[in-house]
C-alpha cells in the first residue's frame, strides 16, 4: 500500500481536505476505510468532494500491525492544511500512557482551530491525552473502555455507541465503526444522497442500528468466595422462572436488606438490574445459537411475552431481537 506521491500534500483548491495521521503499528484496514470512503464521494456532476492525503510524524516507511508496510510521503505539515484530520488506531495504543509524546503534541498543534478532528478505535487515546476530549462525550473500542476511563476521567466515555459527534471532535468505537463515522461525516457535509451512494459503492449499510453493546461478549464471572455468588449461580439456572428478591435473599440465608447491600457491593448492580442483564444475555445466546421462535426465547429467559423481550432487548442493545439474530446468525424464524 503506497500513499499518492503529491507535493505539497494537497494540490489545487480541493473543496475539503482530509489528512490521515498514520502512526507506526497502524491498522491497514482503518487507513483504507478513510481513503476509500472519502475518495469515493462525488458531486452530482461527478466531481470529487474530498482530497485525502496520508501523513506521519516523519515521512517514510511505516510498519503496520500486519506483515506489510506503508510508505508515507507527507509529514505533519499536511495537518496545517487539512479541513478534517483523522487519527486511526495503532498497536501503540494497547499500552497507552497518560501523557502525550512531545512529537505528537507538536504535530497536533499544527491543526487549525476550525478543523474537524476524528479518531477511529483506540486513536481516541491520543485525542484524550492531548486534552481534546476533556468534558466531551467520546467512545473507544469496548475492550479498552475500562483503561480509558482510568486514564481520562474527565472524558464522558460512552462505550455503547458506534461513534460520537461533539461538533468539532468525533470518535469511532472499533475498526469497522470507522466506516460508520466516515459515512456520518460525509452525510453531514453533503447530505444523505452522497453518503448513500458511497455506502452502495462500498457495499455497506449507510447506517447501522444499535451500538457497540450488541458486539460485547461478557465473560462468565468468577464467583469465588463472594457471599452472593452461589445464589447468582442458582438464579442463572432458573431464568425461566419468576425470581423475586425475597426468593434470592432466602436462598442466600440473608434478610432482603442485607442481601441487597451485599449484592450491590459485589456486583455493582441491584439484583433486579443484574437479573435483567442475565436474561438479555441468555436471549442473545439463544438468538445466536438456536432457531427458537421469539415467543419461546422470551419464555425461556423469563420475559414471559415476546413484547416484553423486545422492549427490554432494544433498551439494552439498541436493536430488536430479530435484527440481532440476522446480524449474528443469519435470517431465521421471527
Amino acid at each position: 500500500m503506497r500513499a499518492d506521491r503529491a507535493t505539497p500534500a494537497f494540490a489545487g483548491t480541493a473543496p475539503h481536505r482530509v489528512a490521515v495521521l498514520a502512526r507506526p503499528g497502524l491498522l491497514p484496514m482503518e487507513l483504507g476505510i478513510v481513503l476509500r470512503l472519502f475518495g469515493q464521494a462525488r458531486s452530482a456532476d461527478g466531481m470529487r468532494l474530498y482530497q485525502v492525503a496520508t501523513c506521519a510524524l516523519e515521512p517514510g516507511e511505516l510498519r503496520t500491525d500486519t506483515d506489510i508496510t506503508v510508505n508515507v510521503h507527507h509529514g505533519p505539515e499536511a495537518l496545517a492544511l487539512a479541513d478534517t484530520v483523522v487519527l486511526p488506531a495503532s498497536d501503540e495504543d494497547y499500552a497507552p500512557t497518560e501523557d502525550l509524546a512531545p512529537r505528537m503534541a507538536e504535530a497536533l498543534s499544527r491543526i487549525r482551530p476550525d478543523a474537524r478532528i476524528a479518531s477511529i478505535c483506540t486513536g481516541s487515546f491520543v485525542l484524550a491525552a492531548a486534552g481534546l476530549l476533556d468534558g466531551l462525550r467520546a467512545t473507544t473500542h469496548w475492550r479498552s473502555s475500562a483503561l480509558f476511563r482510568a486514564l481520562y476521567p474527565g472524558v464522558r466515555l460512552d462505550p455503547d455507541v458506534l461513534y460520537t459527534d461533539e461538533g468539532r471532535i468525533l470518535t469511532a468505537a472499533g475498526v469497522a465503526s470507522g466506516i460508520d463515522l466516515c459515512l456520518h461525516m460525509i452525510r453531514t457535509d453533503h447530505g444523505a444522497a452522497v453518503a448513500n451512494d458511497v455506502a452502495r459503492g462500498t457495499v455497506v449499510p449507510p447506517h447501522r442500528p444499535g451500538g457497540q453493546a450488541q458486539y460485547i461478549q461478557r465473560p462468565i464471572p468468577d464467583e469465588g468466595e463472594s457471599s452472593t455468588g452461589s445464589t447468582r449461580a442458582w438464579a442463572v439456572q432458573r431464568l425461566d422462572q419468576p425470581l423475586r428478591l425475597r426468593d434470592l435473599a432466602e436462598r442466600a440465608a440473608m434478610s432482603v436488606r442485607t442481601f441487597t447491600r451485599r449484592f450491590r457491593d459485589e456486583v455493582g448492580l441491584s439484583p433486579a438490574e443484574w437479573l435483567l442483564q442475565q436474561r438479555v444475555d441468555r436471549a442473545r445466546a439463544l438468538l445466536e445459537e438456536t432457531s427458537h421462535t421469539i415467543d419461546r426465547i422470551a419464555a425461556e429467559c423469563g420475559f414471559g411475552a415476546a413484547s416484553s423481550l423486545r422492549r427490554h432487548f432494544h433498551a439494552a442493545l439498541g436493536v430488536s431481537p430479530a435484527a440481532y439474530r440476522t446480524t449474528f446468525r443469519g435470517p431465521g424464524p421471527k
